[in-house]
Parts: structure tokens; C-alpha cells; sequence
């Protein structure tokens, strides 16, 4: 994991760091845009990030990741075909 860390530039952590932060951004489009999965965007954070900081955005993040799975329940279940 290390290893992929390290090919990462400082634009591009700074813009992941960005992306992560937003609320309309999901998971699955930092981690195909950078080539990261889910555990090399915590660690990225946890680097980047005050203590604090990465506290807060780690317990943000796991609400929109709640908020988005029961939004696409609602679209799942309201969804009628033509």
C-alpha cells in the first residue's frame, strides 16, 4: 500500500483531499479517478490531516456513506420501469 502512496504528487493529494472533504463526491469516483481504494484514501487523510481534522472528516464521511446507500434504497424502491 505504501508503495501506490508514493507515487502520488502533491496536486493530486491535495485535489483527492478536496474531493474527499465534499459531500456530493462519492468514494467510488476518488478511487477511479486516482487509481485508490478505500483504505489508501483513509490513510491519505489520515497523513494529510490534523488529528482532530481527520476525526471529524472520518466521522462525515461515514454518514454520507449511510445518507448515499439509503438515498439509492428510495431510487431502487420508487424506481418503475416504462
Amino acid at each position: 500500500m505504501k508503495k501506490a502512496l508514493k507515487n502520488i504528487d502533491l496536486e493530486s493529494t491535495n485535489r483527492i483531499i478536496e474531493m474527499a472533504w465534499e459531500d456530493r463526491t462519492p468514494f467510488e469516483v476518488i478511487e477511479k479517478e486516482f487509481s485508490i481504494n478505500h483504505g489508501e484514501l483513509i490513510t491519505i487523510m489520515r497523513t494529510n490531516l490534523k488529528p482532530s481534522s481527520f476525526r471529524l472528516w472520518r466521522k462525515r464521511a461515514s454518514y454520507m456513506e449511510r445518507m448515499e446507500i439509503c438515498m439509492r434504497g428510495l431510487i431502487i424502491n420508487f424506481y418503475i420501469p416504462s
